[in-house]
């Protein structure tokens, strides 16, 4: 009798997930062009001052969380609300990707909306201390953002819909072995960055 080979490979499992990420390109083409465009938005577009309020005031809660914290615990907290946005818009594609593509509308919108704000506060040089936050935790973003839009097309589609399971197993593997990575990485810049006031 032949032995099965159902040895686990961590460098296998790793080449498929990157190779299932450059069959989802579209996806994430859609989530990057989603969330540019609020972006500009965001940035050129004056809110009423009512929702300008609410968005700073949604802003400044979070900064006084995180005003007392050491290093470690910013770090702590960046990475697991980051996982938990990018975890429910990959897993809320189920329903039809309405949700992963509110996320990207809504997170463009923010980041519009306070690269503005800090221009008009610090000049045009205080966005330098913003980008340094998203070079990671960006694409980790729009990779799950896509990932929750596949899941919703395939369901749209009687012949991939067949492989749903299929697809939400390889989908989780790309959470799992390249955003979780990714969002690790980029909680320790910004917790870094932020625990040393850049």
């Amino acid at each position: 009798m032949k032995k099965t080979k159902n040895k686990f490979s961590l460098k296998k499992e790793y080449k498929k997930s990157w190779n299932y990420l450059k069959e989802s390109k579209k996806f994430i083409w859609i989530v990057i062009g989603l969330f540019l465009t609020f972006v500009l938005i965001g940035f050129f577009i004056p809110v009423p001052e009512i929702i300008s309020k609410q968005i700073l005031e949604f802003i400044k809660e979070i900064l006084g969380k995180t005003e007392s914290m050491s290093q470690g615990q910013l770090i702590k907290f960046i990475f697991l609300n980051n996982i938990q946005s990018s975890f429910l818009g990959m897993v809320f594609g189920v329903f039809l990707g309405i949700f992963p593509v509110i996320s990207a509308i809504a997170n463009g919108y923010l980041l519009g909306f306070v690269a503005n704000f800090a221009i008009q506060d610090g000049g045009i040089f205080s966005l330098w201390r913003i980008f340094p936050h998203g070079i990671f935790e960006l694409p980790a973003v729009f990779i799950s953002f896509a990932l929750g839009l596949r899941i919703g097309a395939s369901l749209l589609n009687r012949k991939k819909f067949r492989k749903f399971n299929e697809n939400f197993i390889s989908c989780l593997k790309v959470f799992v072995l390249i955003v979780i990575p990714l969002l690790i990485i980029a909680a320790i810049i910004e917790g870094t960055l932020i625990f040393l006031g850049a």
